[in-house]
């Protein structure tokens, strides 16, 4: 497995390739759809995307929980969280891609 990792300029230059957009446009056209999933997800909202998956915002309540140096109890605050759930089509190309 590579430990490459794909970037904003990569999602960009992909887009650039595929559509003759310039590379400007492209980056804006990624930036914005980033921002329109951001902010639906800090309004709690989840958020689809067909084929690929769900990202959800889930919220955590307090709880107790152990200080790892010391070992002392500690609480921990309320949060909210990112979960991701992948669609049933990546989980299957996932899938394919480590038989081959």
């Amino acid at each position: 497995m590579n430990d490459r990792t794909l970037t904003r300029a990569d999602l960009t230059e992909a887009l650039h390739d595929e559509v003759g957009l310039t590379r400007h446009d492209c980056a804006g056209l990624i930036e914005r759809t980033l921002d329109l999933v951001a902010e639906a997800m800090e309004r709690g909202e989840s958020v689809k995307l067909s084929g690929f998956g769900v990202f959800e915002v889930r919220s955590k309540r307090e709880r107790m929980g152990r200080n790892p140096k010391t070992g002392a109890p500690a609480t921990i605050d309320p949060r909210r969280v990112i979960g991701f759930r992948a669609s049933q089509v990546i989980k299957a190309r996932i899938d394919s891609a480590l038989e081959k």
